[in-house]
């Protein structure tokens, strides 16, 4: 075993000693409720960008409700990358000193739990979480981001975010130059395949049934010696979410140390859908630039939003939708 594949696997046990009860908890030693039920802005998620989102509205003086229910999509990750100052941690120690530095700012409230429905108001929106509490504010932004929906694969879900991985800029150093594979077909494996050949030449297609790659995608694959394998597949073999080997359903297996996929995902908050807002055609809420939702008074930011899927990103947006949100209110106060 390479030295980075063991640094990986310390990380990731390590990780799995302390985040047991992280995804059962709900983050509920941070539990901070208040008998206010009015606030300038509820954002719904928690995590880093409604942190972002949260720390921007704060130091602009506003009274702020994140609505959390401690179960960001990363918890498996055991290192987060390629955000400056904190490239290597675990993104649970960035996201709890996220949390302990908005916390310093009286005028964030926290409610660990979930959101159920949203209602327009003549003032502005009112909030009702799945425990039938229920709040009201001028604004909201939608930080919720997206659950992921594991192949039916075995050894997929237990892999994700940790040697099964989405992004070469988060995670692919870790990875440059050893046997990896891509599960995807068509065009999206024809783009992943091009991306990743920069970190590793080591390079299988699978497309786990028969192939739709065109004649001319499979010359150029082929020609850089990437492997494409059309056999559809049966679980891969796995030990502590670090990937061996993929066992295919006629018995043979082949050995990869890592292995790039995007599945499917759907929104983990049903709010904005009931609210009315537009979605694109990838199925991400559509913003404009400055995070703005097709609603007036609502914004989004993070994974619910773009497909840049990575920490720094979320935070940059969020502190965007903070700004803007507050930039709103005063244009409609002063």
């Amino acid at each position: 075993m390479n030295s980075r594949r063991q640094f990986i696997q310390k990380s990731s046990l390590a990780l799995t000693a302390l985040a047991l009860p992280f995804p059962l908890t709900g983050f509920s030693k941070y539990h901070t409720m208040t008998d206010s039920k009015d606030f300038d802005v509820i954002i719904i998620g928690g995590s880093y960008a409604g942190l972002s989102a949260a720390m921007a509205l704060a130091r602009a003086l506003r009274n702020v409700l994140i609505i959390d229910n401690g179960k960001p999509c990363n918890i498996q990750t055991p290192q987060s990358h390629n955000f400056i100052t904190q490239d290597g941690k675990a993104p649970k120690e960035i996201l709890t000193l996220a949390k302990k530095q908005v916390e310093k700012y009286g005028t964030v409230k926290f409610y660990d739990g979930l959101a159920m429905v949203g209602i327009k108001t003549e003032s502005g929106f009112e909030v009702a979480t799945q425990m039938k509490d229920k709040f009201t504010a001028r604004k909201l932004i939608f930080a919720t981001g997206v659950k992921d929906i594991m192949p039916n694969i075995k050894g997929f879900s237990e892999c994700w975010g940790i040697s099964v991985i989405h992004c070469p800029y988060c995670h692919g150093y870790e990875y440059k130059n050893d046997k990896t594979g891509i599960l995807a077909d068509g065009d999206m494996a024809f783009e992943i395949a091009k991306l990743i050949h920069n970190w590793t030449k080591y390079l299988t297609v699978f497309t786990n049934g028969i192939s739709t790659l065109t004649e001319e995608q499979t010359i150029k694959l082929k020609k850089r010696n990437i492997k494409i394998i059309t056999t559809e597949i049966d679980h891969f073999e796995q030990k502590n979410g670090l990937i061996e080997r993929v066992v295919f359903n006629d018995d043979t297996s082949i050995e990869i140390m890592a292995l790039y996929a995007r599945p499917k995902f759907e929104h983990s908050c049903e709010i904005p859908k009931q609210l009315g807002c537009e979605f694109t055609e990838q199925n991400y809420l559509k913003i404009d630039a400055f995070q703005k939702t097709t609603l007036p008074g609502i914004f989004a930011c993070g994974d619910n939003s773009s497909m840049m899927r990575a920490v720094s990103y979320a935070v940059a947006m969020g502190g965007i939708a903070g700004g803007m949100t507050n930039r709103e209110i005063i244009e409609e106060s002063f």
